[in-house]
This record gives C-alpha cells, structure tokens and sequence, in this order.
C-alpha cells in the first residue's frame, strides 16, 4: 500500500481512536492529536484514551437489543473497541460492562503499538489545515473549537446536558441491607446489588430528591437533557412513581429475605475486575455533592456509604448532522473535514465507536480510490447512518433503536409477534451486515491486527495487576 495516504484524527475517545485504527487498518498513514495529558475536561479524570466517563456498561449484550446487534457489527467487522471491551468484561447480567482502567489501558497500548499511527499531545483550537481531517472531539468540544466550527457552519451548534452517575466503594455497602440479582436473572445472581424500598421508602427518597440543592447552570447555557440520560431528580420531577417505573423499578426482582419484589429498588453495578467500586445505575444527577450524600445515603445499604466519584452535569455539543453532514460524515461547507462520534448526533459509547468505524472506513476507501457506501440501512449501524441523514424539524441524539432499522413486513397482513419481529431483523441485518463488510474489508490487514492484540492484552493484563486483581 502506498504510504503517501494520509488523514489526521483530532480527539482520542472512542470514535477519534476507532477511526484512526481503521485508517491505519487500511494502509493510512493517521496522526492521532489528543490533548491529553496536557488538558482535560471538566468530566475526565483518566489520562488514557477511550476514556469512559459516566458509566462503565456498554449496555445490553443479546441481539435481542439494537445495541447488542450493534455491537455484534463492530464485532465482525474488527473494531478495536470492542476488541478491548471483550478482553476487559466484568460480571454486568445481560449487559457488556468493563473495567475501565484495563479498557483504556487496553485501547492506549493498541493505538501507540500501530505502526502507522503516530499519537500527538495538543490543544485543538480551531479546524486544522491539513485534509483529510476527522475531528472526533466529542460532547466536550473545547469551546473555541466550537466556536470555529459555528462560524464555519453559519449557524449556532445545538447543545444539551448529560449527566454522571455516582460510584460507591463496595466495601462501605451494607449487605445485610441489600441483596444480590439480576432482573429476570440474566447473568447471575451476583451481577447487581439492590437496595430494596418500601412504599414509605421509595417516597420519602423521592421528595428528599426533589427538595435537594442542585447545580444551577450558567447564566448563558439553557439545559436541554437527553431523553435517554435524564439526571433522576429531573425524572422524579415528572411525577412520584416516574422512578418506580424508570431505573428504580423492582420487575423482576425478589427479595429472598421477604420473598416478594420490593416497592422500588436501586441497582448498583460493578465497576472494576476487582469488584472495589459499584456505580448507581440510572442515577445521573446534578445535585450538589452535599447533597447527594445526604440523600443516596437514604436508601437500604447505602447508610455509610464512601463516595468514589460523585453525579456531575457536563455539556453535550453536536450539529444538525442532516443539514451539514453528506452520507461520508463530510462538512458540506468545509470540503476535506469529517466529523465522527457524539459531535454528528449519536448518543452512547457504541454507537459513537460505530461512527467513528464507519467514518474511517469509508475515508480510507475514498483515499484508496474505492467506492464508499454506507452500511445498508437495514443494518444497526446503517439505521444509525440514517438517524444522521433524515432531515427533521428538530434534530435531536440518538441511541441505536430498533425503530432507526426498516420494520419487517408481514406477509398477508399477519401480525408478527415482537419477538419474532425482532429475530428477523437481527438475522436480516447480520446478513446484509456481512454482505457490506466483505467488501470494505478488502485491504483490511488482519495480521496487524492480531499483532497488535497481543499488546493489548498485555496492557489489559498490567493493568488488572495493578489494581490488584
């Protein structure tokens, strides 16, 4: 392959590493910039790449979930995320959850070990001048890149809130409070721990949520939350059972202590391969630190519970992906400059690694002279695709759904159960998947990556020991 191809990937998260791997999978010379160590963001306490900030799951695993059949995409096709996400899994039920300090160990020792990737430490201020470029820079675009891109674009960049769940340490869990299940028993009885309420509980937990101190945004920044990520004071805002029916509902879970499913519970997570920290699924807040002490320290086992990480709010950023960005993730207005990740309008750790996968997919093959197609839309990862390119009035982020993949028709008029419905589509995309990988896949050097692997795991390895695994 010729050497004279090159690209630079701006941002080292999840789709800023993901494009520069299948850049340099596909003979591109890739210069990753990255600036950290020299900077952070307000949300990021890790110098290594890929760097997970507000939870440790990748969500659901089985292909009954769009995000599992997505996964099972990137999968196939050699991503380098779920590469390190499959070497660095931790007991989550039926979801794909890792320890973070392996995973980013793991992605970091990947990309600095590729002979055609070339890591650089610095501030991104404003678009660079070399073409290609991808900026993969994430919800925390730095606000004068941001402003760049806005005045390039000619109109303001949309932006809304995420928010960050707490970690406890596991050893200040009381476990005479608590028990150990999975909903429905997916995975183990031993993947979450639950604090179990009673009504009494659960709505005094509530209004101890809705009357607590919270952190005000700034005067010039309006709060505009993701659906999928709504910090829980703002659900419980929506009504005093919204929680008993969102991440604090008790379906499928018993009290073996009671034999009856609690009014309401809480569901803590591992955190690590060590099983130290356990984090408050669903419980992203923007209470202030105080205040989430007081209350999280309501609920059954978590009286003296120690804080490893408190809830934070941080800002999302991303364009009108339909209005800028062409079918390639190429600004319309700036010709040479693709956009990958949570910047474009997806929502969720993979989903941004699958952009970041297709992005540099299909700019290696236009460097190389190949055509570049999308995935088939009826692919999790083409409905995504789609999700960037339909036009709508108000374009918001997106997690994979399986309503982003066209329904399967039912033949005579029958009505199909769900979960057959559901069983076609994940077969239909896989294959029509496969279908599309085999020709992107052309070029795509397996024994580097196998090479590389090896190094990975090394790192993952070295990482676990030092955390005491």
């Amino acid at each position: 392959m010729s050497s004279s191809l090159r690209a630079t990937v701006v941002g080292g998260g999840l789709a800023g590493c993901e494009a520069a791997w299948q850049l340099a999978c596909r003979g591109v010379e890739v210069t990753l910039v990255e600036q950290k160590p020299l900077r952070r963001t307000p949300a990021q306490s890790s110098d290594a790449l890929a760097e997970l900030v507000c939870s440790n799951s990748l969500r659901g695993a089985a292909l009954a979930n769009a995000v599992g059949l997505l996964k099972e995409e990137l999968r196939r096709a050699g991503s380098l995320i779920l590469t390190a996400a499959d070497l660095t899994a931790v007991p989550a039920g039926g979801a794909l959850a890792v320890d973070r300090e392996s995973f980013g160990a793991t992605v970091s020792a990947a990309i600095d070990a590729h002979p055609r990737i070339t890591r650089i430490a610095a501030e991104v201020t404003a678009i660079p001048d070399e073409r290609p470029v991808v900026l993969a820079t994430g919800p925390l675009t730095g606000d004068a890149l941001a402003a760049a891109l806005t005045a390039a674009l000619g109109e303001e960049q949309l932006a809304y809130y995420d928010a960050i769940a707490p970690i406890v340490a596991a050893d200040s869990i009381d476990e005479s409070r608590v028990f150990r299940q999975s909903r429905y028993d997916k995975g183990g009885d031993d993947a979450y721990v639950n604090c179990p309420l009673d009504e009494d509980g659960y709505h005094a937990f509530v209004d101890a949520l809705l009357a607590a101190d919270k952190v005000a945004p700034r005067a010039f920044e309006e709060p505009r939350y993701f659906e999928g990520c709504l910090p829980v004071e703002v659900m419980a805002s929506r009504g005093r059972e919204t929680l008993a029916f969102g991440p604090m509902k008790p379906v499928g879970l018993v009290d073996p202590r009671t034999g009856r499913s609690p009014y309401a519970a809480v569901q803590l997570r591992q955190e690590d391969f060590a099983a130290t920290a356990y984090n408050l699924v669903g419980f992203q807040t923007r209470m202030t630190w105080g205040a989430q002490a007081k209350v999280f320290r309501m609920l059954p086992g978590l009286e003296n519970a120690e804080f490893l990480r408190f809830g934070s709010v941080h800002r999302n950023t991303f364009v009108n992906a339909p209005k800028v960005l062409t079918r390639s993730l190429e600004l319309r207005a700036l010709p040479g400059v693709f956009l990958a990740g949570q910047i474009t309008g997806v929502e969720g750790y993979v989903e941004s690694a699958a952009c970041g996968f297709v992005c540099g997919v299909m700019l290696a093959r236009s460097l190389r002279g190949e055509t570049s197609e999308p995935p088939p839309p009826t692919t999790a990862m083409g409905g995504l695709m789609t999700h960037l390119a339909t036009a709508r009035e108000d374009f918001q982020p997106s997690n994979v759904t399986w309503a982003l993949l066209p329904p399967i028709a039912d033949p005579g008029r029958k009505k199909i159960p769900k979960i057959e419905r559901i069983a076609r589509a994940g077969a239909r995309a896989l294959a029509d998947f496969d279908g599309w990988n085999a020709v992107v896949a052309e070029g795509f050097e397996r024994g580097v990556v196998e090479r590389v692997t090896v190094a990975s795991t090394a790192a993952s390895t070295a990482a676990s020991c030092a955390s005491g695994v």
